[in-house]
């Protein structure tokens, strides 16, 4: 019997152990569930921009994220900043826009934001909170004296890591809201949506392989469209 006792009290706190080293594990995780780290030591590597320089920051999601990674040189020759984070939704882009949009003193920020939000990577959101959050971007910056370029969400008629979601009419209903927003606050719009959109409000496999990430011939749409949205925004008063 004691061994029997002493061995149940064994397991009991190997399970007790594992189980705080998991908690333990999960808090650690969570402390920066914005990721702010990511481009913490980017951040103090960049320099105040000098006299006249028109410095420009992209915040947003793996879209963003991934852009830098298939056309670099669209980044460097323009003075352009990529802080896109792949899976992140809204709130998690609004947590750390202090430190990967403001402390950069950027003239210019593009946001492109709410797909993942969409998607629900990180649970159900009502979109007009999704919304609420790419708003509370934008006055940020407008606060900080930054012009601001609200993109449209891009298309996507299904996701492949969520096939249960039909993201077609949700985008349509965001994409109203920004633009309805840009409007009245005389920020500029950049509508990747029109440009870029199939007959299936997707996008096609020509700018896609997935049809939410777009290839190097999506980009380059793209590329066109925010140099435009940038020069708008910069002329803006």
């Amino acid at each position: 019997m004691p061994e029997v006792f002493f061995y149940k009290l064994h397991i009991m706190k190997s399970t007790i152990y594992t189980t705080a080293l998991l908690l333990l594990s999960l808090a650690a995780s969570a402390q920066d569930w914005p990721n702010i780290k990511r481009y913490e030591e980017a951040n103090s590597a960049v320099k105040p921009p000098a006299s006249g320089q028109k410095r420009v920051v992209y915040m947003g999601d793996s879209i963003t994220d991934a852009w830098i990674n298939n056309d670099s040189t669209f980044f460097k020759s323009n003075n352009y900043y990529d802080r896109g984070i792949s899976g992140q939704t809204t709130g998690q882009m609004l947590v750390r826009f202090r430190e990967d949009v403001i402390n950069l003193k950027p003239a210019v920020v593009v946001i492109l934001a709410g797909i993942n939000d969409i998607a629900e990577n990180n649970g159900p959101s009502k979109l007009e909170d999704v919304a609420g959050n790419i708003f509370s971007m934008a006055e940020l910056a407008k606060a900080n004296n930054i012009k601001v370029v609200l993109s449209s969400v891009m298309p996507a008629a299904a996701f492949p890591w969520r096939p249960a979601i039909n993201p077609v009419e949700k985008v349509k209903a965001l994409n109203e809201m920004i633009q309805a927003y840009a409007k009245k606050n005389n920020i500029v719009y950049l509508d990747y949506f029109t440009a870029m959109a199939d007959d299936k409000r997707g996008l096609p496999t020509t700018l896609s392989k997935d049809g939410v990430h777009p290839n190097l011939d999506g980009y380059k749409i793209m590329e066109t469209l925010a140099k435009k949205a940038i020069a708008q925004a910069l002329q803006k008063k």
